[in-house]
């Protein structure tokens, strides 16, 4: 029987460093592409077959300042995601960190829906024009202390007013690995994705936030996990209807 094309795709961005031209290492050396794992196998449990799960390679493990170098590998694997399976495919790009940064700025890209970024690296200067339309999640520990959940916040209101339907998560404990309370980390993750791309339903606080209008406060677009989302052993609470 051959096997049907995918309906929709998820692109995984893993972190890295602010500057390094080398490559990353291989296979399980590379603990920023290894910490992406888990995040990959729960949201192909949840999606089923339908939904193609992949990741972004990079030609170095550095950002390289105005070289952007993981921007250019997502658009370029893009570009190859819409010359395999056509223009019509949606996608939600996830990443973590440096790979948050280059998702963030490769959300212009006629493919993508939405993104959500984890532990994000959001320096202040960088554009929000090419979020217009998008959804934008994006989930911080606030005990993070390589990345900061300040300028993440910040960047919400900003890709809000730039067009963006945008949000911020914070999750209390959580650290810039997201080893502490990795199971909430990959629940809530697997939910935001498989909702933003109609696979599954979207929290309902996450809904209500992405529908502020784009003159909102930054705080209120910023969720606590523990507060508005609810964790106990079930799914998420989620909202029902058509995703954007």
């Amino acid at each position: 029987m051959a096997q049907r094309p995918p309906s929709a795709a998820v692109l995984v961005l893993h972190g890295g460093r602010e500057t390094g031209t080398e490559p990353p290492p291989p296979g399980p050396l590379n603990l920023p592409g290894v910490r992406m794992r888990p995040f990959v196998r729960a949201i192909g449990r949840a999606a089923g077959e339908t939904l193609l799960v992949t990741r972004v390679r990079y030609a170095h493990r550095g950002w390289n300042g105005a070289r952007a170098h993981p921007l250019r590998d997502a658009l370029a694997a893009l570009d190859a995601l819409r010359e395999e399976a056509g223009e019509d495919l949606p996608v939600v790009l996830l990443g973590h960190s440096m790979g948050a940064r280059a998702a963030l700025g490769a959300a212009g890209h006629p493919l993508v829906r939405g993104v959500v970024g984890l532990a994000p690296w959001c320096p202040p200067g960088d554009p929000v024009t090419q979020l217009a339309g998008r959804d934008v999640v994006l989930v911080h520990g606030n005990r993070d202390r390589m990345t900061s959940p300040q300028a993440t916040q910040s960047l919400t209101a900003r890709a809000r007013r730039a067009g963006a339907r945008s949000c911020m998560i914070t999750v209390r404990g959580g650290d810039h690995a997201m080893i502490r309370r990795a199971p909430a980390w990959h629940r809530l993750t697997t939910a935001l994705v498989t909702g933003l791309l109609g696979s599954g339903s979207l929290p309902v606080p996450v809904g209500e936030a992405l529908a502020l209008p784009p003159d909102a406060e930054a705080t209120e677009g910023t969720l606590d996990l523990d507060l508005h989302l609810g964790l106990g052993p079930g799914p998420l609470r989620a909202r029902t209807g058509t995703v954007r």
